[in-house]
Order: C-alpha cells, then sequence, then structure tokens
C-alpha cells in the first residue's frame, strides 16, 4: 500500500499540477500523511532545476501552515471535557501513530519544547505526532511556529540548494544520506546551542541535566531510526488502542 501511495507521489512530478500536490502533500504530512514531502519537492526539483528555491518555498508553506492546523487539532480536538480522547484522536491511534511514541513526545515537551520540535522539523522524526502533541500539551503558540519554520525551512531549502547546485548526480546521495545527515546536523546545532549557553552562563553542567539531555538524544535517535526502517522498508503503521494525556508546562 505503502508503495503505491509512493508512486503516486512521484506521478505529480510529470504534472503541471506538480506544485499545488507539493503544497497540500506537505500541508497534510504534517498532521497525518504518512509520507515526506521530500520525495515529491525532490522530483520537482530534478525535473526544473532553476526552479528548486521556489519549489522548496512551496513546501515550506505547505509544511508550516499544516503544522498550525496540526496544532489546533491536538488543542481543540483531542480531548472531550470529561478527558476522554475525542473520535479524532482515537483514529490517530489506531492508524497514524502509536500512543507510547505519542506518550513519549509529550514528555520531551515538558523539558525541551523549542529544541524538540527543531528536532523533529529537521530530521526524519515523524512530524506529525510532534505538531499535534505540541497542540494537546499547550505550548506557546509563536514559539511552536517559529521552530518550525526554521527547521522546516531549514531542510526543505538545503534539498533544493543541493539540487540546484549539482543537479541529478546528487540524488543517489539525498535518498542515501540525507535523512542521516539531517540528523546529525541536528545534534551539533542543539550541541552548540547548549554550549554557548553554558559559556555565557558559566556555570559548571549539572549531573541531572546532562542525564536527562543523555536520555533526550537517545529517544530522539530511537524515534528517528525507526522512522526511516518504516519508509525504507515501506511497511504499514501498526495500530494501537491505548491513550494518554500530557501535563506538559508552557513556555
Amino acid at each position: 500500500m505503502i508503495k503505491r501511495l509512493y508512486n503516486w507521489v512521484l506521478s505529480w512530478s510529470d504534472s503541471k499540477w506538480g506544485w499545488l500536490a507539493l503544497f497540500f502533500m506537505a500541508l497534510f504530512e504534517a498532521s497525518w500523511f504518512p509520507l515526506p514531502p521530500d520525495i515529491l519537492l525532490i522530483a520537482l526539483c530534478l525535473g526544473a532545476t532553476k526552479r528548486s528555491f521556489r519549489f522548496a518555498s512551496i513546501c515550506l508553506l505547505g509544511s508550516v501552515l499544516g503544522a498550525a492546523l496540526a496544532y489546533g487539532i491536538g488543542h481543540f480536538l483531542w480531548i472531550t471535557p470529561a478527558g476522554d480522547p475525542t473520535s479524532i484522536a482515537q483514529f490517530f491511534y489506531d492508524h497514524v501513530f502509536s500512543v507510547d511514541t505519542f506518550n513519549n513526545v509529550g514528555e520531551l515537551y515538558d523539558k525541551y519544547n523549542f529544541m524538540i520540535v527543531f528536532t523533529a522539523g529537521f530530521t526524519p522524526l515523524p512530524f506529525k505526532i510532534f505538531t499535534i502533541a505540541g497542540g494537546m500539551c499547550d505550548i506557546n503558540f509563536v514559539m511552536f511556529m517559529l521552530a518550525s519554520v526554521v527547521a522546516r525551512g531549514m531542510r526543505f531549502f538545503l534539498i533544493g540548494w543541493l539540487i540546484w547546485k549539482f543537479g541529478a548526480p546528487i540524488k543517489s546521495f539525498i535518498d542515501k544520506y540525507f535523512n542521516l545527515l539531517a540528523t546529525l546536523l541536528a545534534v551539533m546545532l542543539i550541541g552548540f546551542t547548549l554550549l554557548a549557553f553554558w559559556l555565557i552562563g558559566g556555570d559548571e553542567p549539572k549531573t541531572e541535566s546532562e542525564t536527562a539531555e543523555l536520555s533526550t538524544m537517545t529517544e530522539v535517535e530511537t524515534v528517528a531510526t525507526s522512522e526511516t526502517t518504516a519508509e525504507q522498508t515501506t511497511e504499514e503503521v501498526i495500530p494501537f488502542e491505548e491513550q494518554t494525556q500530557c501535563d506538559a508546562t508552557d513556555l
């Protein structure tokens, strides 16, 4: 099923409406669509290299609007006034992502907020889980959108720049190594940011914070590996039936 969907997405690269398909794919991927918009973005950029940055901009716009939509789903449509999951939430748990993963994301929001949104937007992590969880956990919307714009913009414009600069020969590199490269870059950026804060603050790093940071990086790498493996083997998502709630604090 995923393989057929993959081929259907690629078929839009030969259509004059490919740019519109890219916009809606990026829009819906931020909340429920199973395939990343990178697939169509790469195909469109290869077909019209000089318009690579235009396609990256369209993809960014759709993804950011989709993130806002997903935030609204999590904030307004996830939990009933009685504290039970809505039918929409149950559908997502059954068909889109697991309850355990959603619960883990809620715990990460408790500690890292901006950093975890940025990491999810730039790396192969399932962005849809973090956007919906951000709304349900009621994190600061402005900071959420800022992190989404920065992360998604870096990802899509990096792809566009690589194809604009090197053309078709870079495609095999992107297919094989881009997710790994994005993950490494995200870890480096976060690491340098934390180091800068530590140097400016002049405080000794605390053991508890170091442990928490290590735990977070482990969880991020685990989810990223799971997502990348799922895309490569084109396996379908396994339904889950559990429910959880988030007690995250605001920024």
